[in-house]
């Protein structure tokens, strides 16, 4: 959807037919990574371009891999050594690109610089202020540039498990590099382990080998990239709109879903099922349909990005549902707690939200008739289009191309199972 539209309105529709899950971000930004540090070239297939995976493309390419992009798929010429990184690398808006990028650009052992929108920039990245400080090393950050001089050395690493997994991944993308062998003692639970286990696939495909040890993982140095021909997988975290949607109003089979994939988010399926909803699997992928849903307690920690279109469904479920481990929607593209709280609040939901839990008290519908701001959160965006298929009322939704950063063909995909769009700009 082009950035130029300002608004567009939702109004109550069905969903039936079938679509395919937009590949998995996750795998994408990690595949494209580690196809920039093999000695080769290697072809990196299904892929959705979304914002975030044109940042990983452009800091690839500022890391000097040869990167050519076709329709679904795209052709990585990786590096020999790491070099200088000539330019302000811009990760715009994805947390993965800046989280990923920094350990890599560090093994040049060259002042590098990195910038983003400031909500990116703001979020936490303490982790890596420790590490370099504790060597010594150069690391400002000042008016949303992040400038850093110095390089990381095989060692023992301690990580806080509770703030992001993203840091975990970025290392593993480095230490195997070194001149020695690393660890990373995990400090406190980790959360969202499931993505870690996703980074330790693709690096396994890729060539480099990460042992998992009692109190985290163990790396040996001297590793090499080999360079290999990728397919990514399907994402459930996208998929899971259209599975709630389903649920809510419709009839929806979703394709290109792994059924034992290892990605924290399918954990979506056992949160209908356990609701009362119902999921079928088919052989391409999943097949839902409207079932009256029941509230219960929901555990965020390792799928965060699951809150809002969990909120959606709880809402208009019979019951209370209590979403808790909520501490790390606050850190996404917006306070997700304050957006999707506030947001179903306005469409008719009795939703609540203290510091640590959302309560909500299931409704037959939702009354809409209001204008609501996607708050530049492409999970909210997709929440309320969702949102319309039980609303009593048209919705409509400001700043909508907020989506363009996971899954820019969303609406069409909306629309393609009978979803109603206006667009009046």
């Amino acid at each position: 959807m082009k950035p130029k539209i300002k608004s567009m309105t939702f109004s109550n529709s069905k969903l039936r037919g079938e679509i395919n899950a937009p590949s998995s971000k996750s795998y994408t930004h990690r595949a494209i990574i580690a196809a920039s540090l093999a000695n080769g070239k290697s072809k990196i297939t299904n892929i959705t371009y979304s914002n975030d995976i044109h940042a990983t493309l452009a800091a690839i390419e500022a890391l000097g891999a040869k990167v050519k992009i076709y329709n679904d798929y795209c052709l990585i010429e990786g590096i020999k050594k790491i070099k200088k990184i000539n330019e302000v690398v811009d990760c715009n808006e994805s947390g993965s690109t800046l989280r990923f990028m920094i350990p890599i650009y560090s093994l040049s052992n060259k002042k590098f610089s990195i910038t983003g929108k400031a909500s990116l920039m703001s979020r936490p990245l303490t982790i890596y202020e420790d590490i370099y400080r504790a060597e010594g090393m150069s690391y400002k950050l000042e008016h949303n540039l992040l400038e850093i001089k110095g390089s990381l050395v095989p060692r023992t690493y301690e990580i806080d498990g509770t703030i992001s997994s993203q840091f975990l991944t970025g290392l593993m993308f480095a230490l195997p590099l070194l001149d020695g062998d690393s660890t990373l003692k995990i400090i406190n639970h980790l959360e969202s382990k499931s993505y870690i286990d996703i980074t330790i696939d693709i690096l396994k495909e890729f060539g480099i080998s990460i042992k998992e040890i009692d109190e985290g993982y163990f790396i040996k140095g001297n590793q090499s990239y080999q360079s290999t021909n990728y397919a990514v997988e399907g994402d459930y975290s996208q998929a899971a709109f259209f599975l709630v949607g389903g649920q809510l109003n419709g009839a929806v089979r979703i394709n290109n879903l792994e059924h034992d994939s290892p990605q924290g988010d399918k954990v979506i399926l056992d949160i209908i099922r356990d609701m009362k909803g119902r999921i079928v699997f088919s052989e391409e992928g999943l097949a839902c349909e409207k079932t009256k849903t029941k509230g219960t307690r929901i555990d965020l920690s390792d799928c965060p990005d699951l809150g809002p279109i969990l909120s959606l469904l709880a809402s208009v479920s019979e019951g209370k549902t209590t979403i808790y481990n909520i501490e790390r929607l606050r850190l996404k593209e917006s306070d997700r707690v304050s957006s999707t709280v506030d947001t179903l609040q306005a469409l008719g939901a009795d939703i609540t939200a203290t510091n640590h839990e959302i309560i909500i008290q299931g409704r037959p519908n939702l009354l809409g008739g209001v204008t609501v701001d996607s708050h530049n959160d492409h999970r909210i965006a997709m929440m309320v289009a969702i949102a319309s298929l039980v609303s009593l009322q048209p919705i409509k939704l400001t700043n909508p191309y907020a989506i363009n950063k996971s899954y820019p063909n969303f609406y069409h995909d909306f629309q393609h199972l009978g979803g109603k769009i206006t667009i009046k700009d």
